[in-house]
């Protein structure tokens, strides 16, 4: 995680050729299922994670909110995962990568699909619909929005199950019917389950359903816990120890020729509530001046333009917080490879006329128009090793 930093340490602002950009086709969230799928037969699929070795069975916990640098930092906490550490991605004991930005409707995309944001059309918190001009909540889908027009694209348990794979998805009920459910994760069959507990006990007896099975399962509340208290905090912490827990008890329970893959969407970097690591865009004529909306996140912010004015912004923008965001344009930010090796026409205009990622430990709060988001304690989105890198544990019978 990079460290807070004076105003001044940048002498120039940040190339954006110098922002890592995630590890797209070969080791990066969007290809997991693919890589799992294609070891177990589906056709049309490819295995792009080349460390992993193929299994009958596969079932992926993805933990919100559980980053690569976040885990490594809390070993007494955790364990049972601590010790999954060195058999991660394969045995290389190297996490991958959530991509851009690093936010759960994008990675929760990118997982369900098997492809890079430029390719779903999530490519971000929230962002402009071309059609409307309004902007777009995409975790929460509002405005409601047609999803197979938002996202088209089969999921890979879609293109299991057709393969006569066993599909399923284990989660809270609450996500069953809900629009970004149905344009990620759908397919097979979707099982809701309250507790933890439950969730990953019927992981495991799903898992055993099939030959050939692949299963998915979910919990939210450590990110939960690390927004509202930060991953410093004694909440986060013992979410963590929970989280452990559960991870270990479907571990035990796995069937023969089965893998279970524990995984993220996100990191999280706590953000001190001062003004020198919250920059406020309500109360900043000079970053408002030509802006006709604010997307994404405080981390992750898409810029759109009033009309004729998308150059002058990138330099204001440039010149305000290039010191400490990367900053560029929407050509610049696809050119670099954020959003993936390709970005579909539906989806280019959804991408901000600037793009701007956190480099140092800052945010771009919007206090009036998100007054929520403001105020969480930890955040992420960006492409900094605490927010792109997660774990790929791998345990295997």
């Amino acid at each position: 995680m990079t460290q807070s930093a004076p105003w001044d340490q940048h002498a120039e602002p940040l190339a954006v050729g110098s922002a890592p950009a995630p590890q797209y086709g070969s080791g990066s969230l969007a290809d997991l299922l693919p890589t799992l799928a294609a070891g177990a037969g589906v056709p049309g699929l490819t295995a792009t994670i080349e460390e992993l070795a193929p299994a009958d069975r596969n079932c992926v916990f993805l933990v919100d909110g559980l980053g690569w640098e976040q885990l490594r930092a809390h070993p007494d906490e955790a364990p049972f995962l601590t010790s999954l550490l060195p058999a991660s991605r394969g045995g290389t004991g190297r996490p991958i990568t959530a991509g851009y930005p690093a936010t759960t409707a994008t990675s929760l995309a990118s997982v369900g699909t098997g492809l890079p944001p430029g390719a779903h059309g999530l490519p971000g918190y929230t962002v402009r619909n071309p059609q409307t001009g309004e902007l777009m909540n995409q975790l929460r889908w509002q405005p409601w929005t047609a999803p197979g027009a938002w996202q088209p694209y089969p999921t890979v348990f879609q293109l299991a199950h057709d393969a006569g794979v066993h599909a399923a998805q284990v989660s809270s009920p609450t996500f069953q019917n809900t629009p970004l459910t149905k344009v990620a994760l759908s397919g097979g069959t979707f099982h809701g389950r309250l507790t933890g507990e439950e969730r990953v006990d019927f992981a495991a007896e799903q898992l055993a359903a099939g030959d050939r099975a692949l299963v998915y399962t979910y919990y939210a509340e450590l990110d939960g816990a690390g927004h509202r208290y930060g991953v410093a905090s004694d909440t986060w912490r013992g979410q963590l120890m929970y989280v452990d827990r559960l991870a270990q008890r479907l571990a035990e329970q796995l069937p023969p020729r089965s893998a279970l893959y524990v995984t993220a969407d996100h990191g999280m970097v706590d953000i001190p509530f001062d003004e020198e690591h919250r920059i406020d865009f309500d109360e900043d004529w000079e970053l408002r001046a030509g802006v006709a909306l604010l997307g994404g996140e405080g981390r992750a912010r898409h810029v759109y333009a009033v009309p004729g004015a998308a150059n002058d912004v990138l330099t204001c923008w440039r010149e305000v917080l290039g010191e400490q965001f990367w900053v560029a344009s929407r050509d610049e930010a696809i050119a670099a490879g954020w959003f993936g090796p390709r970005v579909d026409d539906r989806v280019y205009a959804r991408i901000g006329d600037v793009v701007a990622a956190a480099h140092d430990d800052v945010l771009l709060i919007a206090s009036e128009r998100e007054p929520k988001e403001s105020a969480m304690v930890g955040n992420h989105g960006s492409l900094t090793p605490a927010e792109q890198f997660v774990p790929l544990l791998e345990v295997r019978t």
